[in-house]
């Protein structure tokens, strides 16, 4: 009359079964069957204790559970993949950071993200999910508070007094400028600010990738889990284009609102084609802290499982990927306790299906990641395009192809309800088309405008990288006033002083500059208004005419590239046991921050910093953020990593489908083999 699961036939489903179909044996045989608990005992109303309005119950379903989900993975993208790397560049400017401790700034959500989410995927699978995710909304929102307070702590920003406009020769010019403590500022040091509200973003996103991807897993049927896990990812893609429209919009207010009024006359205004002009980055930030706090209302009220639950989960068939892992779990009971997380990881990091999946897609994550932290900026320097105008388009084609790509994999999946193996393979064709179109990068291509001092000498006299020559020596001019100008000659100048220049007046609402030593004659002899100035405030134009070409192969590139991540996260759901879905996730966020997120970005902008060929160095020789950076470097570095990454990416998910094996739904378990197994238990 005692029963031994080390004799018993294992399931292909929940062990719960299986120990309802051992009751109904002991009961047949005489035998009194202890009192099993309901799998899912909490399936209830909607609702705070006794408090449950009718109403409520209308959303106590899968698809009310989905929209409050998408509410919060729309927010949580609006601020982590949309306001902060649209305001990459304002933050590096205001507060003197260079690419590379920018990249560290968005690695430090994928670092706490990384600690977090084990502990959180592990010991979550078996508590109330959609209260972890109340406490993700409570994070999120908290975050977006502290990574907007530098604004309010560091004063009014101060882009200088009187514009170094011409050349002047007198000593009461700025070039008795000296370095001093004032000239040496600790505005860098708020980047520690910045990473600590990354920190608690990252803390926040933890259960919403892991728990709240698996409720959705459990609470429908299998072949809808792919359309609503994929519609889920494609309104977190929803949030950034939201953000980077957003927060382009936002860019295009001056960053203390009202620009402050000088009562010096030679003073110049600043405008948004003034280098020196800084959006408005905070208010995104502040408006997020409060619209995500409003979420852990509808969280705090859902059930610990919907209604229907146990009913779904006993007409699911497993899909486990055959290594005795499903069998292991369940005999031993694993993951009831801490003692049991060794095992529990062990198990996971052993399958070489779940690995590979892994390692493919911490490989792409590294591309994508990389991109959504500097695209803006590749667009901006690339094409000379205005920050705000870069972010915005950058918004309008990345996020867009990257939702469509996940509503239209999740569609394919659900409806040819492919199995483990052929998601799998389907993940390998759409990964191959976008390596294919990632070539992109080799012909849609821009070099760099002429620069004087920079990539050209001044007609003939000086050397190049040296942005003093013969005709402005005696200007004395400051290497820390960055005030490009475009002269007749069709060259960018550093600034009026270094071209040379030694008067300025307005025509027609437009800064013009007059008897200008370093430029040199017309380059065109037809323009009448050639003969008006000498050079214009602003940088030159730019010629070229790939960003249209650019943005269309990009776009399907993302298109295709995200084709993949539903189904992916699908198949890692499908080649693992069932007790173990939370944890498969856990361990794949996991090595996605610590091998695609983290290393992405900053990998990313230490390419771009390698790229840069103008340095913003103040008084104290202490370097700032890149000024000119030399396009078609900049261009291939990026290429180079994002196609050897995709390559890594296809070698792995052949290996997944190489090591893939059906599981035998008809074996029975061996007693030699079951008494081994109670052994390592």
């Amino acid at each position: 009359g005692i029963e031994n699961p080390a004799f018993e036939t294992p399931c292909s489903g929940l062990g719960q079964r299986c120990s309802a179909g051992s009751a109904r044996a002991d009961a047949g045989a005489g035998v009194a069957a202890p009192a099993r608990p309901d799998p899912y005992p909490e399936e209830g109303r909607c609702g705070w204790g006794p408090c449950t309005p009718r109403a409520l119950q209308l959303c106590n379903n899968s698809e009310g559970y989905l929209a409050a989900y998408s509410l919060l993975a729309i927010f949580q993208g609006i601020v982590v993949n949309g306001l902060i790397n649209i305001s990459i560049s304002t933050i590096e400017k205001r507060y003197e950071l260079n690419s590379s401790l920018t990249g560290l700034i968005s690695a430090s959500y994928d670092i706490a993200f990384c600690v977090l989410s084990l502990f959180v995927s592990y010991f979550g699978e078996r508590g109330h999910k959609p209260r972890w995710l109340a406490f993700s909304a409570l994070m999120l929102g908290l975050g977006s508070l502290v990574y907007s307070l530098p604004h309010f702590s560091s004063g009014k920003y101060q882009y200088g007094g009187k514009i170094e406009d011409t050349c002047q020769t007198a000593e009461t010019t700025f070039a008795n400028a000296t370095c001093s403590a004032s000239t040496n500022s600790s505005l860098h040091k708020y980047l520690y600010v910045f990473i600590l509200g990354q920190l608690l973003l990252g803390v926040g996103g933890t259960p919403l990738y892991t728990l709240g991807t698996a409720f959705i897993d459990d609470s429908v049927p299998k072949h809808k889990a792919s359309l609503y896990i994929g519609i889920g990812y494609a309104m977190s893609l929803l949030g950034p284009a939201i953000g980077y429209v957003l927060g382009g919009q936002l860019l295009k207010v001056y960053i203390d609102i009202q620009i402050p009024k000088r009562q010096d006359t030679t003073y110049t205004k600043v405008d948004q084609d003034d280098p020196r002009w800084l959006g408005a980055w905070w208010i995104g930030f502040l408006a997020c802290f409060f619209a995500i706090w409003l979420l852990i209302i509808p969280f705090s009220c859902f059930p610990r499982h919907l209604p229907g639950t146990a009913k779904i989960q006993a007409e699911k068939t497993s899909e486990t990927h055959d290594d005795g892992s499903q069998v292991l779990v369940q005999i031993n009971n694993i993951g009831q306790s801490f003692r049991d997380f060794p095992m529990a990881l062990l198990i996971l990091l052993r399958n070489p299906v779940l690995m590979s999946l892994i390692i493919a897609s911490s490989s792409e994550a590294l591309v994508a990641t990389g991109f959504a932290t500097f695209l803006p900026k590749f667009i901006e320097n690339q094409f000379g395009k205005s920050s705000s105008f870069s972010a915005t388009l950058g918004g309008l084609v990345l996020i867009p192809a990257a939702a469509l790509g996940q509503i239209i994999s999740g569609i394919l999946v659900s409806k040819c309800k492919m199995d483990c193996k052929g998601i799998i393979k389907f993940t390998i064709r759409t990964y191959s088309v976008a390596l294919i179109l990632n070539t992109v990068f080799l012909f849609a291509k821009c070099g760099n405008e002429p620069f004087a001092g920079v990539s050209e000498t001044y007609n003939g006299t000086g050397t190049l990288h040296n942005l003093t020559a013969p005709c402005n020596a005696n200007c004395r001019c400051l290497r820390s006033m960055y005030y490009p100008i475009c002269g007749r000659d069709e060259v960018q100048y550093f600034s009026p002083c270094f071209a040379g220049c030694a008067s300025y007046r307005f025509n027609n609402m437009k800064k013009t500059y007059h008897n200008c030593s370093c430029i040199g004659k017309l380059k065109r002899e037809n323009r009448l208004e050639d003969f008006l100035y000498e050079a214009v405030a602003g940088k030159c134009p730019t010629q070229c005419k790939f960003l249209p070409l650019f943005l269309t192969f990009f776009f399907f590139a993302i298109v295709f590239t995200f084709m993949a991540t539903t189904p992916t996260t699908v198949a890692i759901l499908r080649c693992v046991p069932d007790k173990q879905r939370s944890f498969a996730l856990g361990v794949q966020l996991v090595f996605l921050r610590l091998l695609g997120t983290i290393p992405g970005p900053i990998l990313f902008g230490v390419a771009i910093d390698s790229s840069c060929i103008l340095w913003d160095i103040n008084e104290c020789e202490t370097k700032g953020a890149c000024w000119v950076y030399d396009n078609e470097r900049m261009a291939y570095l990026l290429m180079g990593i994002s196609a050897a990454c995709k390559i890594v990416t296809i070698i792995f998910a052949f290996m997944a489908v190489y090591f893939y094996k059906p599981p035998q739904l008809t074996k029975a378990l061996p007693r030699k083999t079951s008494e081994k197994v109670s052994a390592i238990h």
